[in-house]
């Protein structure tokens, strides 16, 4: 048994380390990476199983092999995600496939062979801020077609397109992403917006607190407004105008790119493509020049509830990654 504090595991993403032989996160996308020698490996897993019954899907990606999801079935797991390996060094990331709104998880470690020397982390580092868009839901019905099962069961934020620009662009990434979240106005009965909760490890405003200063980012990338709608633009504005302020503060060094809601109908796009326009016009008068706007090509509804399907993604992260490969120069 490696256990979770071994240094040669490393992790990325906002994760709790109050408890080090059990870092908990709530945040889809939390990855960590090692690398293993031997034939086998096996990951030890707590999951908090919210409300009794809600348990997170978590995504394997072993060497150059298709990365699978699986999913806890109890409160303690204990899963063999490789066997039958050639005897020798292997890379295994581990990814949360689910968002806050399922529950925690806790890494407890590993059981293999042995740990190697980890690979080296990228120096690129990109965020991606968002609602159920960013996060991958209602992207994969490999194993529950939509409108079936639990309404997490299509949740896959390793093959979102934040994730999927990042690896593209050999980047470090974090999704700040939490479904029917909005800049001011979120769905769902959710009470909170996310520039109240972004300072936060699991986006709830009671929750333990996000040392910012961890992750500075080289881009941050906004995808907000699917859950607000066509607001007042007046106060969409002032609203943006805010958390772009906000995140400056967080963030002295990033370029920040607003984007239009990949899924968002004809009118919302339409309005987006405005008002976003003059959003960044507002920015660069008052003084902030790295601040952009990026327009997708099209609308992706090919998933569960209109959002975006895993192929879709791909497309998606395909776009977003050659412009920030341009933006960024690298």
């Amino acid at each position: 048994m490696i256990a979770a504090d071994d240094r040669r595991i490393q992790y990325t993403g906002r994760i709790d380390f109050s408890d080090p032989k059990k870092p908990r996160f709530w945040a889809p996308g939390v990855y960590l990476t090692a690398r293993f020698r031997g034939t086998y490996c096996d990951i030890v897993v707590n999951d908090e199983v919210l409300w009794g019954n809600s348990h997170n899907y978590i995504e394997i990606a072993i060497d150059d092999k298709k990365p699978f999801r699986i999913q806890t079935k109890e409160k303690i797991n204990t899963v063999r995600v490789a066997d039958g390996l050639a005897n020798g060094p292997h890379t295994i990331t581990v990814t949360k496939d689910t968002e806050a709104g399922i529950g925690y998880l806790e890494f407890v470690g590993f059981r293999c062979a042995g740990l190697l020397a980890p690979p080296k982390l990228p120096r690129h580092k990109l965020e991606f801020i968002g609602d159920s868009i960013s996060s991958g839901t209602g992207s994969d019905t490999s194993e529950k077609p939509c409108n079936t099962g639990q309404w997490y069961d299509q949740h896959n934020a390793y093959m979102s397109y934040g994730a999927t620009t990042a690896r593209l662009l050999g980047a470090q990434a974090h999704l700040s992403a939490v479904a029917g979240i909005g800049l001011t106005h979120s769905c769902c009965n959710m009470k909170v917006v996310m520039p109240q909760v972004f300072d936060r490890i699991n986006f709830q405003d009671n929750g333990p607190k996000w040392d910012l200063r961890k992750y500075q980012p080289d881009a941050v990338t906004v995808c907000l407004g699917q859950n607000d709608g066509q607001i007042d633009p007046t106060a969409f504005a002032d609203a943006y105008i805010a958390f772009i302020k906000q995140l400056r503060s967080d963030y002295p060094r990033a370029q920040i790119v607003l984007l239009n809601s990949p899924m968002g109908d004809s009118g919302l796009v339409a309005y987006q493509k405005l008002n976003l326009t003059k959003v960044v016009e507002r920015a660069k008068r008052e003084g902030d020049p790295r601040v952009h706007a990026f327009f997708f090509s099209q609308s992706f509804n090919g998933g569960c509830g209109g959002h975006p399907n895993v192929e879709q993604h791909q497309q998606i992260a395909g776009e977003l990654s050659a412009y920030l490969k341009q933006l960024l120069k690298w």
